[in-house]
């Protein structure tokens, strides 16, 4: 699933609740490929949630939301787990770096492009979910590149994945209460925003440092 050069530092990695649950996946047989597309499905249901939050009525919005934010935290437990079983319940395979790491490509999309959808009363917000989307891709695209350069594979931020979901969950959950202060919506038109500078940011940083690494060699 991931090698040495390739593997996102993560402290909850090493949790007692993480390692435990790691291994009875791995005593269930259940393989690191089969926990990867499984975080596919969950970020499909976060982003159906996001989709019809934004013409729903408040209760109905409020229950998409809570379920946006599930989704999006259970595609990350996916993610975390998937290596885990991988490496220390020692299922690794061959494929295992395409089940890793394509997964979370059209997971990322499916959220960040829903997202855009569930702010109908904002300017450009589908065009800032697809661009998020897609600078979400260009920052995987440059991690790897310095991997394929023969570096290690940089996770630097602010806007790695872990961050962009993080913020986005917390948007989900804000947005419930945010209609006593501001506009419906307006807490995730803003951290689309915030995630596409994000990115960007991302993107120079990550490109930088491959530069600096392969002309230092």
């Amino acid at each position: 699933m991931e090698t040495a050069t390739s593997r996102r530092p993560l402290r909850s990695r090493d949790t007692g609740w993480a390692r435990a649950f790691a291994a009875q996946l791995a005593r269930w047989r259940v393989t690191p490929n089969a926990i990867s597309v499984a975080s596919v499905f969950f970020a499909a249901g976060a982003a159906a949630a996001l989709y019809f939050s934004g013409h729903a009525s408040p209760v109905h919005r409020a229950l998409r939301l809570v379920a946006a934010a599930a989704g999006i935290q259970l595609r990350l437990l996916c993610n975390l787990l998937d290596g885990m079983v991988a490496l220390e319940g020692g299922m690794k395979t061959k494929s295992g770096e395409v089940y890793n790491d394509l997964p979370d490509r059209i997971s990322d999309s499916l959220v960040l492009v829903a997202a855009g959808y569930a702010v109908p009363g904002f300017p450009y917000g589908p065009v800032l979910g697809w661009c998020a989307a897609l600078l979400a891709a260009l920052t995987a695209y440059v991690r790897m590149l310095g991997g394929a350069a023969g570096l290690p594979q940089s996770f630097i931020g602010p806007m790695a994945k872990q961050q962009r979901m993080a913020l986005l969950t917390a948007a989900c959950v804000l947005s419930i209460f945010e209609t006593e202060f501001l506009p419906a919506g307006a807490l995730l038109w803003i951290c689309l925003i915030v995630v596409n500078a994000g990115c960007v940011v991302t993107i120079v940083r990550r490109t930088v440092k491959i530069v600096r690494g392969l002309e230092s060699q």
